[in-house]
């Protein structure tokens, strides 16, 4: 079923979260844990990171420096179908432009079409580490727009060897992601609402956002959109805290603001334990406002823990 329909179709506000694919060597024992802590709260879809190539350097025994490029996360595709097939609810893989060319992406909509999968999120995705410009593949896409446009178009069968016969039409329900704190390489809000409506216009049909840890950010985001003449529906994404240092280390890498509030509870932890019950109680807060504002959905940002989010969904839906 496509995300757009399950939220469509809702009477009340529905939720879903998001996992990692497990690292080069692992197996799929703790996605599946996760899964099974949370299923019984009746997760509408499941999203599934892809990670792209990584260049790493290591230093050889005789000193010398060799250079390797490895994928620390590989499987979204076949780790995305089996979860669907499994436990037969909708996985939404993530789609990047990073790391990707166009025929990558093309090829890799064609297996998610033959297995089943109808939903995915369009991503510019990171850039390379310690590059402060994105740069795309020789024959990727620089925006997240073009990527839309590119999945919208084999919808009617355009694929892009243009001599290809008897086409078949791959027709997948697209989401985008939208900052209500402003995307950090966007010069203003206003600039960064424009990219998000050019993404609207070439066919997205739902927003998922970045974590926030203030509903107010949400709202005044939402509010903006519709003013912008974005329609389609806006689904909060929330993150748990359940370390001490993410006091400081989500806003350094999502460039987020923490409210005070939260800040100064979190500064008077004394160890993880801690941070994860003021954490675990500071989402339940934000859950609760934002369903009785009637949002679409909560889009939960798991990261492979569950147990404070089982607490989340127990105590909200």
């Amino acid at each position: 079923m496509k995300v757009i329909d399950i939220i469509n179709q809702s009477n009340k506000t529905v939720f879903s979260f998001e996992l990692l694919p497990p690292l080069k060597g692992n197996d799929t024992s703790r996605i599946y844990q996760t899964i099974e802590n949370l299923v019984e709260y009746d997760p509408k879809y499941i999203n599934l990171t892809t990670h792209r190539d990584e260049t790493e350097y290591r230093e050889m025994p005789n000193g010398s420096i060799v250079k390797r490029i490895v994928r620390k996360r590989p499987g979204t595709v076949a780790i995305a179908a089996a979860i669907q097939h499994r436990y037969n609810i909708p996985v939404v893989p993530h789609i990047l432009c990073g790391g990707f060319t166009k025929s990558e992406t093309e090829h890799v909509l064609i297996d998610l079409h033959f297995l089943e999968i109808e939903n995915v999120l369009a991503l510019r995705g990171d850039g390379v580490k310690n590059q402060h410009v994105f740069t795309p593949e020789a024959e990727g896409h620089t925006y997240a727009s073009d990527l839309v446009k590119q999945i919208v178009s084999l919808k009617y069968g355009n694929y892009l060897e243009e001599d290809l016969k008897n086409n078949t039409p791959l027709d997948f329900c697209i989401g985008v992601a939208g900052y209500p704190e402003k995307h950090f390489e966007a010069p203003n809000m206003e600039l960064d609402l424009l990219y998000l409506k050019r993404k609207v216009e070439a066919g997205a049909e739902y927003v998922v956002t970045q974590m926030f840890f203030d509903n107010r950010f949400y709202y005044d985001f939402v509010k903006k959109c519709r003013e912008m003449g974005i329609t389609i529906p806006i689904i909060p994404g929330i993150k748990p805290i359940n370390l001490k240092n993410q006091l400081t280390v989500l806003p350094k890498i999502f460039h987020i603001d923490l409210p005070t509030e939260l800040s100064q509870e979190l500064a008077k932890c004394r160890n993880n334990e801690d941070a994860r019950l003021v954490g675990t109680e500071w989402a339940i807060m934000q859950s609760k406002d934002l369903v009785a504002n009637n949002v679409p959905s909560i889009h939960i940002y798991t990261y492979g823990i569950s147990d404070n989010v089982k607490d989340i969904v127990k105590a909200v839906f």
